[in-house]
């Protein structure tokens, strides 16, 4: 039975305490227990790139870069730039790009370099007349179809999913903390009551305190944000049967992604709902009525209520509210199912001190994406092993490294702008260093 029946619309949104931020009092820098590089043979190759648009030229950020015949994916960058690494058994393979709104494209990894590579796509669009007509008669119960595929989004049995975190904190334009992880999901499939664990494999963070005055600001439930945002698996945080009523649907234009054809249904809260409640997209397979993105926002309108559903702790002389809380989800077909594959959550808070001329801005990035997958052969890891659900990944690592530290993990290309930002962090760890 669903827990989630009959309670209010601000207790459905405050289950998302939990994985997000709190506020809290100054932390002091430590660059102790550095990770340090570890020697090994490189029995991979990397593929480095950037996806455009072969018209417009403008680069596509999370675009999904796959090799065919095998669960290997990354994902672009917000500038476009991906890089992917390729054990040596699959070099001969294949290379699938996919983009919402583009067609896809397939690219043999043996006619690459590894570097450089330019990949352009060219944008698809179509007419609700030129996809099925065999969709339910309005936008809502196209919806409700969707979420009723809740089966054929997850895995049939116990999966371990690998996967790449990272989460970043912004004070206005200016980088000021990066975290990032590899983490292995065990997802449980539909039809079990267990809860999905996290095992943290590795993780490295550079932060610079400096920069974000007397204020400590953290990401609670870390990768657990991530894949709470699947709201195909989770729906009780955006949708369920009662809170779905206070929706309203409508069809928009029609796209496509890996050339299939794609419903799009806009939604939003119905004028006479106060509470804070969601707006946006849902992408939806016009063949299998499989949901296979979704981006929207929560309506940040109402300061305080929304304010109550993020800030755990604070000090009493701050104001704090969000100004923007952005999500996004993405499926990968696999199988002919649509798995998860992909999440990024994007807040932007706002920081008041009584007794200050100016405010302070705050924009906190959590992004995950699953790279590779397999079948868990009954090796759960312990409760010791596993992370908490109200875990903060910045204190469970400490210090960076260079970009080998991964090995032959995927992960998502750093921003140039992160990029430059761990070099002066690291700059000021390695002076911190040799001063002590």
């Amino acid at each position: 039975m669903n827990n989630f029946i009959k309670i209010s619309h601000q207790k459905v949104l405050t289950i998302w305490l939990f994985m997000f931020f709190m506020l809290c009092s100054d932390i002091s820098l430590s660059a102790k227990n550095m990770f340090q590089n570890p020697e090994m043979n490189q029995n991979f190759k990397e593929f480095t790139g950037i996806v455009i648009d072969s018209k417009t030229k403008e680069t596509l950020a999370f675009a999904t870069i796959n090799v065919l015949d095998t669960n290997i994916s990354t994902i672009t960058n917000s500038d476009g730039e991906f890089l992917l690494k390729v054990p040596n058994a699959f070099v001969d393979n294949d290379m699938h790009i996919s983009f919402l709104g583009y067609q896809s494209k397939i690219i043999p990894l043996s006619s690459l370099n590894g570097e450089d590579i330019h990949i352009l796509l060219e944008e698809s669009a179509m007419q609700l007349s030129e996809i099925k007509i065999n969709a339910p008669k309005d936008a809502k119960s196209l919806v409700k179809a969707a979420l009723d595929k809740k089966g054929e989004h997850n895995f049939t049995e116990e999966t371990m999913l690998t996967a790449f975190y990272r989460e970043t904190i912004k004070k206005r334009r200016r980088d000021a903390s990066l975290s990032e992880a590899v983490v292995e999901i065990y997802r449980q499939p539909s039809t079990s009551s267990k809860g999905d664990k996290i095992k943290l494999i590795k993780a490295r963070k550079s932060t610079d305190y400096s920069r974000l005055d007397t204020l400590a600001v953290k990401l609670q439930g870390g990768p657990y944000s991530a894949i709470y945002a699947d709201i195909i698996k989770y729906p009780q945080f955006i949708f369920n049967e009662h809170t779905l009523e206070d929706y309203e649907f409508s069809f928009d234009k029609p796209t496509e992604i890996n050339n299939r054809s794609v419903y799009v249904v806009k939604f939003k809260q119905r004028p006479e709902i106060m509470d804070p409640m969601h707006f946006g997209k849902l992408y939806i397979d016009a063949e299998t009525f499989s949901l296979i993105s979704a981006i929207y926002n929560l309506n940040v309108e109402n300061k305080e209520k929304a304010a109550e559903l993020f800030v755990k702790k604070k000090p009493n002389r701050v104001t704090v509210y969000p100004t923007e809380a952005a999500y996004r989800v993405d499926y990968r077909l696999k199988d002919n199912k649509w798995h998860y594959g992909y999440s990024n959550i994007q807040l932007t808070f706002k920081v008041n001190w009584k007794g200050r001329l100016f405010n302070s801005i705050y924009t906190l990035s959590s992004e995950m994406a699953v790279t590779d997958w397999s079948k868990v052969m009954n090796d759960d890891p312990s409760r010791r092993e596993t992370l908490r659900p109200t875990v903060i990944l910045s204190e469970e690592a400490s210090g960076f490294s260079d970009p080998r530290f991964w090995g032959e993990y995927n992960i998502i290309e750093p921003e140039k702008s992160i990029e430059s930002a761990i070099e002066k962090i690291n700059k000021h760890l390695e002076k911190r260093q040799n001063n002590s």
